[in-house]
């Protein structure tokens, strides 16, 4: 593939009147992203969604005054047969009709991620994973501005890096974090402008069972998220894996380096934690003493960050230094202080059980667990209910799961109470909870039966927390 962006005599992106079809302008600004890019470049867009006008009324105000032409609550086939390129929103499966119709047709098919990865000139460190990606490029991002080398974080973390690639240099460096949507449909081999992107790392935090409506088994989900080594491999850059998941362990890396990740097994190679200290090998990066970030699970992050910024050039007592101040993104085990007596923790983040389980060991034995939304197939609950015992004194559902996630609790002997929305569900927990008692919201689920997202969520038992009670001590 030799790239889908056409560039002028001067290196700059135009698409001279060819007609684009944008598959999926999404509630998130990835779409809007793509299709502003493409106007803004020459192209004759038009934006086709199955949602409705007013569905798409936020997405729509950001393209207001571009040249677009929008086919919005359908589909049409000749959208798709009729134009010269296709981009399609990575909620969109490859297998869907419209876009086998458009391959059929001989019509080149894109991504946001892919014609970014095209386009953009700077050194790029990528990361994906099941769990941690997100704070893994969070934490990467701060070490990196804080020991003298200016990033750009974007991607699936919530910001689309496609109009900003232009403005970009070579000397720029880039922490894109990528899901597995993403990777799902990169082209077999994508060049850009002057070859190859220029993924130096590339990073797999870990590969649990997740988005199996997607990708339909396990193993096809870790391809998907495999993908990923094929970007450093086009350069001779570097992945970092980790050696204590076996799927990933038993991963070929020819013609990469490949640098595996120790976050819990005593090693001196690759990246480990040693008497309290990272380490790339035996070299020291930083103390675990000098992470602010709650869990086990941030730990592991936090190694991974300080590996990857290591090997971007980052000065060691830079990094040393700036270890101290990184702070979490929001809804990971946030502390959010005591109401009515009462501790709570925010980890709005989780949609499985695997990360509801992941933060079980920082808190102490006998807290409420809230969980709930919707249960995603193909994932049950057995592992997170057997590492309950001993730790949970309760769970209080919510969500169209709320009922099936109750009654797997109470047929292994728990006391479980059932809501239907967040605020009652949160109103239940605080009949229930006594001062000095910890409260832990991580639903294990999909927010998708009442919610456009878990932030939307986190917020709704956020300001459904307020309205319970007032907290009488900040978060610490």
């Amino acid at each position: 593939m030799s790239g889908v962006i056409p560039f002028d005599r001067d290196g700059r992106p135009d698409f001279g009147g060819r007609a684009v079809t944008v598959m999926g302008l999404g509630l998130f600004q990835g779409g809007t992203t793509v299709a502003r890019f493409l106007a803004r470049h020459g192209a004759r867009v038009t934006a086709t969604d199955l949602r409705s006008e007013a569905e798409l009324a936020p997405a729509l105000e950001e393209l207001r005054g571009q040249n677009v032409r929008y086919v919005l609550g359908r589909h049409e086939l000749r959208d798709f047969t009729d134009t010269t390129l296709v981009v399609a929103n990575p909620a969109v499966a490859p297998t869907n009709a419209y876009l086998a119709a458009a391959r059929a047709h001989g019509v080149q098919l894109a991504s946001e991620a892919a014609m970014f990865l095209e386009l953009c000139p700077a050194r790029i460190a990528a990361v994906t994973g099941t769990q941690g990606k997100s704070s893994t490029c969070n934490t990467l991002a701060q070490l990196l501005n804080s020991s003298g080398i200016p990033c750009i974080l974007g991607g699936n973390i919530g910001r689309s890096l496609l109009e900003a690639a232009t403005e970009m240099k070579p000397s720029d460096v880039v922490v894109l974090e990528l899901s597995s949507y993403q990777l799902e449909v990169l082209p077999a081999r994508l060049v850009g402008r002057d070859g190859p992107p220029r993924v130096e790392v590339a990073c797999v935090v870990n590969v649990l069972a997740d988005h199996l409506e997607r990708h339909g088994t396990v193993e096809a989900y870790a391809a998907a998220k495999r993908r990923i080594l094929e970007l450093p491999a086009a350069v001779g850059g570097r992945a970092v894996l980790s050696a204590e998941d076996p799927r990933i362990a038993a991963w070929s890396t020819d013609g990469i380096g490949r640098v595996d990740v120790f976050a819990t097994r005593a090693s001196d190679q690759g990246l480990n934690i040693r008497a309290g200290r990272y380490r790339l090998h035996r070299e020291v990066l930083g103390q675990v003493a000098d992470t602010q970030l709650a869990g086990a699970f941030q730990r592991a992050n936090t190694l991974v960050a300080l590996g990857i910024a290591r090997l971007l050039g980052a000065p060691l007592e830079r990094l040393r230094t700036a270890l101290p101040g990184v702070t979490a993104l929001p809804h990971r085990l946030e502390n959010l202080g005591l109401h009515q007596g009462v501790r709570v923790f925010d980890n709005g983040v989780s949609t499985t059980p695997d990360s509801t389980l992941a933060v079980f060991e920082a808190l102490a034995p006998g807290f409420t667990l809230m969980i709930g939304g919707k249960q995603k197939d193909h994932l049950p609950l057995a592992d997170l209910i057997e590492q309950s015992r001993g730790r949970v004194r309760r769970v209080v559902t919510f969500g169209s799961a709320a009922g099936a996630f109750a009654d797997a609790y109470r047929a292994a002997g728990f006391e479980a109470h059932v809501a239907g929305t967040v605020p009652e569900a949160v109103a239940v927990a605080f009949q229930h909870l006594r001062p000095g008692e910890t409260l832990l919201f991580s639903p294990a689920a999909a927010s998708f039966d009442q919610f456009l997202n878990f932030q939307e969520r986190a917020q709704a038992f956020r300001r459904a927390l307020t309205a319970c009670s007032t907290p009488v001590s900040p978060p610490v």
